[in-house]
């Protein structure tokens, strides 16, 4: 019977001892280079997979190292968006330094906020703001707001709506848009976008209080 790879992989498995009994063959073994060129032994192989295991790790390291920088950098702009939005006393001030500060800090080319107690929308953009209380990104216009952003509306190719919420239901919608379809995208992660949608509510809800 002919024996093949999985078979002995899984003798070998089966009878870690093998080795033990049979140390003389380790040294003999001579395995091909990865790269190609020469034979080398075991032990040279197990030494060429740990360096690369450890390339990997290192990489992943790094990478890990600048998400996290770059989630400070937002942090940061996040918090200053914040300020930006206490300095407003007013909803006419707010709606324009909410989008013009998108603009100045996170450069997002362009945002419109819209509110429901001046400009109400469709039945089906309030439904679909009160089903949503997390942020949504699309390469897709939602119902009627491709055509808050008017003659541009045609050159946009992805979108982040931010339903504003009171706590019970919708009160309004700051939708981000770009030209390039790789800004917003259905993947991607919306922890801080969910932090500037909680922040301008609680805002707009301040502003609509003092009026």
């Amino acid at each position: 019977m002919s024996l093949k790879a999985d078979n002995i992989a899984e003798f070998l498995q089966q009878n870690p001892e093998f080795f033990n009994e049979h140390a003389e063959i380790l040294a003999d073994i001579r395995l091909p280079h990865p790269h190609g060129g020469r034979t080398i032994s075991l032990s040279e192989r197990q030494m060429l997979v740990m360096r690369e295991r450890n390339k990997e790790l290192e990489k992943k390291l790094h990478d890990l190292m600048l998400l996290a920088h770059e989630n400070d950098g937002v942090q940061d702009k996040v918090h200053l968006y914040a300020l930006a939005l206490l300095g407003t006393h007013d909803q006419a001030t707010l709606k324009e330094v909410a989008t013009r500060s998108l603009c100045e800090i996170f450069a997002v080319p362009h945002a419109v906020l819209r509110l429901w107690n001046e400009d109400p929308p469709s039945a089906e953009l309030i439904a679909f703001a009160d089903q949503h209380v997390s942020p949504v990104c699309s390469h897709q216009a939602i119902h009627e707001t491709k055509g808050w952003f008017g003659e541009l509306a045609d050159h946009l190719h992805s979108y982040a709506f931010l339903p504003l919420h009171d706590g019970v239901q919708s009160i309004g919608m700051l939708v981000m848009a770009s030209e390039d379809a790789q800004r917003f995208y259905p993947e991607m992660g919306t922890v801080f976008l969910q932090r500037i949608a909680e922040m301008l509510s609680r805002a707009v809800l301040s502003s609509q209080q003092h009026a």
